[in-house]
């Protein structure tokens, strides 16, 4: 489909956008996404992130095309979709449902700085920490991390709430989950004094677990908190 014909044919926001992002489509970077690990079920067009945000910045706020974007199965467009949504209008239902569609850290990350400013964000965090699948998990921690970073509004016991969770996943192995795990630990440290104090001491009782994983975390947690 031509993508200049479809914003003259009365075509729907989404449908053009989808247009769009076929004409966008770029083999070359698809191989490269997927030598950082950004492979998916769904179809991938290989769209960069920054072309993303800017496609995203006339379509701020808008629940609708959102909640269209994601339904499209694509995986540019549900990142896209996460660029666009209304945190205010997302629903736990809605969280739900689109966790369990993420099925890479690009997407999982995306969501996570989306998730972190809604409402509901401290209860889905502790409640995917716990859960067995990979992404959803990750999702949990990254949301954790991305609550530190832009929730400058919340008080310091949600987050000293967080390490003990982070404590109790720090010996999951899997590459995806660690990393997030660590992530969550590091930019708690980094909100405040008093959470760097709270952080560094739970990086080392994470230090002396018997887990390749929990001594990774810790190690580089310290390193940067020192």
């Amino acid at each position: 489909m031509c993508c200049d014909a479809c914003f003259n044919l009365g075509l729907s926001e989404s449908v053009r956008l989808i247009a769009h992002l076929y004409s966008l489509r770029n083999p070359a970077n698809i191989a490269g996404q997927a030598r950082f690990g950004i492979t998916s079920e769904a179809e991938q067009l290989g769209i960069a992130m920054p072309v993303l945000r800017a496609l995203a910045r006339a379509h701020r706020r808008n629940h609708a095309l959102a909640l269209e974007l994601w339904a499209s199965g694509i995986h540019d467009a549900r990142v896209l979709a996460t660029l666009v949504e209304n945190p205010k209008q997302i629903t736990r239902a809605q969280m739900d449902r689109w966790v369990r569609d993420a099925d890479n850290w690009a997407l999982t990350d995306a969501l996570a700085f989306l998730f972190d400013r809604t409402e509901f964000a401290e209860a889905k965090a502790r409640a995917w920490s716990a859960r067995k699948g990979e992404f959803v998990k990750r999702t949990g921690f990254a949301m954790m991390a991305g609550m530190a970073i832009h929730r400058q509004e919340l008080p310091d016991e949600i987050f000293l709430r967080f390490l003990p969770v982070i404590a109790r996943e720090a010996t999951d192995e899997r590459n995806f989950v660690k990393k997030a795990v660590n992530w969550a630990l590091r930019q708690i440290g980094k909100r405040n004094p008093a959470l760097r104090r709270a952080a560094i001491a739970e990086a080392k009782r994470i230090g002396k677990l018997d887990s390749r994983a929990a001594r990774w975390i810790a190690a580089d947690a310290l390193r940067e908190l020192g």
